[in-house]
């Protein structure tokens, strides 16, 4: 694999080797970029969605006009986020899970990857089915397995996935 393809799947296999290497038995140094890197992140996660918040309503709003920039978002409230994919009509409560960070990403990824936030969101690929996963609900529930399978709150990470992660955090 080329791109970031590659670098995802090299997330989860231990360097791209055939051979099974033991996450105990690799210690963790971290450079101090990485320590302040993982650091940066432990605090980016433990902040919540809040609604009354300007700064989190503006990004409510700019994922609402990334995923449909002809249509004009009414309220904060309002029905027209059931379109996106969230349980109800204030997405605030399905941020409950993952807090702000679960926005941010989603956000990130209309914004770097338009076209298959699109086609994903608006189903555009495939057999359509009377019940359809909830798109904006499910990217809330992936930024919450990916921080689970990286061991993002644990004090280090202990498994290869969250070792190989931190090893990215020294940005090359």
């Amino acid at each position: 694999m080329v791109g970031n393809r590659a670098w995802f799947g090299g997330l989860f296999s231990g360097s791209g080797k055939r051979r099974q290497v033991s996450a105990e038995k690799i210690v963790l140094d971290l450079t101090p970029v990485q320590e302040q890197r993982l650091q940066s992140l432990k605090e980016r996660l433990n902040v919540p969605y809040d609604e009354t918040r300007t700064d989190h309503q503006d990004s409510l709003r700019a994922l609402w006009n990334a995923s449909f920039p002809d249509t004009e978002l009414t309220s904060l409230v309002s029905e027209q986020w059931k379109d996106m994919g969230w349980q109800g009509v204030n997405p605030a409560t399905d941020f409950r899970g993952c807090g702000f960070v679960s926005l941010e990403n989603l956000l990130f990824f209309a914004r770097t990857y338009p076209a298959s936030f699109k086609r994903l969101m608006l189903k555009q690929q495939g057999m359509r089915t009377t019940w359809e996963y909830p798109f904006a609900v499910a990217g809330v529930n992936i930024s919450y397995m990916l921080i689970q399978l990286l061991e993002l709150n644990s004090v280090r990470p202990k498994s290869l996935p969250g070792i190989n992660f931190i090893k990215v955090l020294t940005g090359r």
